[in-house]
């Protein structure tokens, strides 16, 4: 099933409920957006069948992974294990440009791992389209412990959280901490801006603690880090927010910290989501 939020002659900002993957994909919602004619998303791209949009991807929960593909296995390197898991939507409420959902976590033999609050808004501007994400994460059913191909071996590889994956096929990136992906990657920057040809993303979060995962070369896609320099650790009934706020521009911003502070001001929560609406 797929879902308007913002469609117009110009803008298309869609939301997929994923049931169309197979399961080495790892199953799961993701958003799509385009403006102008110009892709903003890229899905199953031939260099990563398992990218999707922006979703919420995460490689290692509880072994588990959420985010598709190989998994890095440390000695071994990046292995295909029967390890994928699936987020599985159990509640929905719509409003206009706005979305929440109530999703279940589940790993390949079933088993509940997370549940997830979701809400998810979309907005015109007069100098563009904001879309904002915000995720709850519960420890549902015992203790999880999340973590990323760098927490497991492979340096540098510290992926996994809400992830936008761009149709760029290259990016100029900017940070509060300087330009490009060297000065980015890694980074606490309050603002993320990545340029592409005829659009650019502006992109902040609340999470402090949760460093920017940068790409520019070879594939384009950002998002911060769930896990990075260890595994993140949540106990029985604990709960992790994730949030990621982007302004989408026809150019590249001279102010993206006050494009970020804007962003940042409008951040919607999450709430629960009990009933589904067809």
């Amino acid at each position: 099933m797929t879902i308007d939020l913002l469609s117009t002659d110009a803008v298309s900002i869609r939301y997929h409920d994923g049931g169309e993957l197979d399961l080495p994909r790892s199953p799961r919602p993701y958003l799509t957006a385009s403006v102008g004619g110009i892709e903003l998303t890229a899905v199953e791209p031939a260099d990563h069948l398992h990218h999707l949009g922006v979703s919420v991807a995460i490689p290692d929960v509880n072994g588990v992974t959420f985010w598709g593909g190989r998994t890095f296995v440390r000695g071994a390197g990046s292995t295909m294990l029967p390890n994928h898991g699936q987020q599985v939507v159990r509640g929905r409420e719509l409003g206009d440009g706005h979305l929440v959902e109530r999703l279940a976590w589940t790993g390949p033999d079933g088993e509940l791992l997370l549940d997830e609050q979701r809400s998810i808004a979309v907005r015109e501007r007069g100098d563009g389209i904001e879309l904002l994400w915000s995720t709850d994460l519960l420890a549902a059913n015992g203790p999880v412990s999340f973590g990323s191909p760098q927490t497991n071996g492979r340096d540098d590889a510290f992926y996994g959280g809400i992830f936008w994956r761009a149709a760029f096929p290259t990016a100029r990136v900017r940070c509060a901490d300087g330009e490009g992906v060297d000065a980015a990657h890694g980074s606490s920057s309050p603002w993320l801006a990545v340029d592409g040809s005829g659009a650019s993303l502006v992109a902040t979060t609340r999470n402090s603690d949760m460093p920017w995962f940068v790409r520019a070369e070879g594939y384009v896609g950002f998002g911060p880090a769930v896990a990075v320099t260890g595994r993140r650790e949540m106990a029985a009934g604990e709960s992790l927010r994730l949030d990621l706020a982007v302004a989408i521009l026809d150019r590249p911003s001279s102010d993206p910290a006050a494009i970020a502070r804007r962003l940042g001001a409008h951040a919607v929560p999450a709430r629960a989501a009990d009933d589904v609406r067809a």
